[in-house]
């Protein structure tokens, strides 16, 4: 027994030498180099970017639509036909619509290798929403047409801007406004100013500019509770002054655009590009090649944009940089310099 409780001395002595006071146990962890692991990092991306070609200071088609019908009347309606193909084509052609909102703003999150697209949609005519007795998009209308293209071509966004008047969608009631409005809003779509009566602002001054936008505004936020962030000019005029149109007041009502829409003929500069004039963007027709529009229209730039890929706005992926061939370096706007990912 006496062994026996020597041994367990010497044990217990043994123990105690292994993590008793006075001993350092402590196992000593290897530094870690953040300076090379962040390098590490970043030649990463720059290798991921170059991967798929990214171009984040390319050309972005900024699509203006209006009525969506099955009897044409003017050069701006499309049948239901003609626009489930224009969707299928862009889906098609590797693009991903994101809002005019998200687009003005520079919070372009899309997939590695793919192209902006922003979908717009000018007066809120019924043809663009109609909801039926169970609250659902009516078939046939656009935004049911865009769903549809949308889960049948994954990763293809169900995204658009819509510039609402004050015949909202057909509806006159405040009510049912306000029901299109939270149908869209809840849905994910943007909701942009058109100005409460669609008047050209061209010549008139600055006063009657600002009532007109101001009138828009509160039309907007109103029925959403949200101010719109970006406009759409009626007729695509701009004011006299340009930047009345994107900031003013008029009583009591304030506002403030990230960026204004025209109706032009031509793809737009990404954000990040130093050619990016918030105080007006252009707007390409969805038109086939027909007359005019056999050099300016959808149908055309699209064609011309495939043909040109390196003017195309192309993602890498990762929305917190600006990724673009290093020879494109001076066409970055000092605003985003920060996250600038050359390649």
């Amino acid at each position: 027994m006496r062994v026996l409780g020597a041994g367990l001395v010497v044990i217990g002595a043994l123990a105690a030498g292994c993590g008793g006071a006075g001993t350092d146990t402590t196992v000593a962890k290897p530094k870690v180099d953040t300076a090379a692991a962040t390098r590490q990092a970043k030649a990463a991306k720059v290798a991921a970017a170059a991967k798929v070609k990214a171009n984040e200071l390319g050309q972005i088609p900024v699509i203006m639509f209006h009525r969506v019908v099955d009897k044409p009347t003017t050069q701006d309606d499309r049948t239901p036909a003609q626009f489930r193909a224009d969707l299928e084509r862009l889906a098609k052609d590797g693009y991903v619509p994101v809002s005019a909102a998200e687009y003005t703003t520079g919070k372009i999150d899309i997939p590695a290798g793919k192209h902006a697209v922003v979908l717009t949609f000018d007066d809120s005519s019924p043809s663009q929403l109609t909801l039926d007795e169970l609250g659902q998009p009516k078939q046939g209308t656009a935004v049911q047409i865009l769903q549809d293209v949308a889960k049948r071509n994954p990763g293809f966004r169900a995204a658009a801007t819509f510039y609402v008047t004050g015949d909202m969608f057909g509806k006159t009631a405040p009510e049912e406004q306000a029901q299109m409005m939270l149908w869209l809003k809840q849905n994910g779509f943007d909701i942009g100013n058109h100005t409460r009566d669609h008047h050209s602002l061209s010549g008139k001054p600055q006063k009657a500019v600002a009532d007109e936008i101001a009138a828009g505004q509160k039309l907007v936020t109103e029925l959403d509770g949200a101010p719109p962030v970006t406009l759409a000019l009626p007729y695509g005029n701009q004011p006299r002054k340009k930047d009345w149109a994107r900031s003013g007041k008029s009583g009591d009502v304030a506002y403030n655009h990230a960026g204004v829409f025209l109706a032009g003929y031509t793809p737009a500069p990404a954000p990040f590009n130093k050619n990016f004039d918030p105080l007006g963007i252009p707007r390409i027709r969805a038109m086939d090649k027909k007359g005019d529009c056999a050099q300016f229209c959808s149908t055309a730039w699209l064609d011309w944009l495939n043909q040109n890929a390196d003017q195309r706005y192309t993602s890498d992926g990762d929305p917190t940089t600006v990724a673009y061939p290093k020879f494109k370096a001076p066409f970055l706007r000092k605003d985003f310099a920060a996250r600038a990912l050359p390649y």
